[in-house]
């Protein structure tokens, strides 16, 4: 299993919290499906299907957050709604009011949310207490702010932070686009975006495409900056660095997918590839880090 997306996060390093202290906590609020009742239901699943709440492998921690929503759109209600109201008027001579409307819809959801199609959705986030990281696997902030808001729920006073660095991503990675240069370690790829930091917001994306230097230099001396960025990391990773500080489009190249697991049980392929993720992410971050101006702390 490889993250797609790295919404970063940081905890004190070590961080003295353990698996089973963890478990306890998400145990809380564990997952069940939702009832015919229910529009949505979040809760902590289980990341192995015979496991606990929290899954570990050479000290690092993996959990896994599950929603089931139900899909009931505003169009179906208000469909019925108006089909039932024409009833209605026809029965009582005169159309329902906006309140007797509004109660009508109300009625109307309750009668079609038991037979509404169910869609389950799982966020995985890992922990690595030994350096520090907590990593959520999801490409906007908004879905990690959703594993967030339920960790800290659970797990009292938890000191988790933002990854702050000592200079913004947008200056640095436009810096390296001006110089035509990258930092140790790292490759700049064909895939970028530069946009104006004006009201116009005009943009330009490169899309599988030659960064030529010369044509890069004329978008920022016309007042462009670069809010996304494309690299290689030692020839292992690929990823797109955002002005955020997320990591998206996480790609493991050919040199590890070499070394995964060849295994044929489940089990120790999953924690193979887990154990080969962790690692190699866990240096890659510090590098970014690093290329950054190291971590800035509060």
């Amino acid at each position: 299993m490889w993250f797609k997306n790295l919404q970063i996060y940081r905890l004190p390093a070590p961080w003295a919290f353990t698996p089973e202290q963890l478990e306890a906590a998400l145990s809380t609020n564990a997952f069940s499906p939702a009832s015919s009742n229910e529009l949505l239901r979040q809760g902590w699943d289980k990341p192995r299907p015979n496991g606990g709440l929290v899954h570990v492998v050479n000290n690092q921690m993996l959990i896994l957050l599950g929603t089931e929503k139900k899909l009931l759109p505003a169009t179906v209600i208000n469909q019925v709604a108006k089909a039932r109201a024409a009833e209605m008027e026809e029965a009582q001579g005169f159309a329902p009011g906006k309140k007797a409307m509004k109660e009508l819809k109300e009625r109307v959801a309750d009668e079609l949310l038991p037979r509404a199609f169910s869609i389950r959705g799982n966020v995985w986030t890992w922990i690595d207490p030994v350096n520090g990281w907590l990593v959520v696997d999801a490409a906007s902030p908004a879905k990690a702010d959703e594993v967030i808001k339920l960790l800290l729920k659970a797990v009292d006073r938890m000191p988790l932070e933002s990854l702050r660095v000592q200079r913004s991503p947008v200056g640095v990675m436009t810096e390296w686009l001006q110089a035509d240069d990258s930092p140790s370690g790292f490759t700049v790829d064909m895939d970028t975006e530069l946009r104006a930091t004006g009201e116009s917001k005009a943009a330009v994306r490169y899309v599988r495409h030659t960064l030529e230097a010369d044509e890069v230099r004329r978008h920022i001396a016309a007042g462009k900056q670069c809010t996304r960025l494309a690299m290689t990391w030692e020839s292992k990773i690929s990823f797109t660095l955002t002005e955020s500080l997320a990591l998206k489009g996480i790609k493991p190249l050919d040199v590890l997918k070499e070394t995964e697991s060849s295994t044929r049980n489940d089990d120790e392929r999953f924690d193979g590839d887990f154990m080969l993720m962790t690692g190699e992410l866990s240096k890659m971050m510090a590098d970014v880090v690093e290329a950054l101006g190291g971590e800035a702390k509060a």
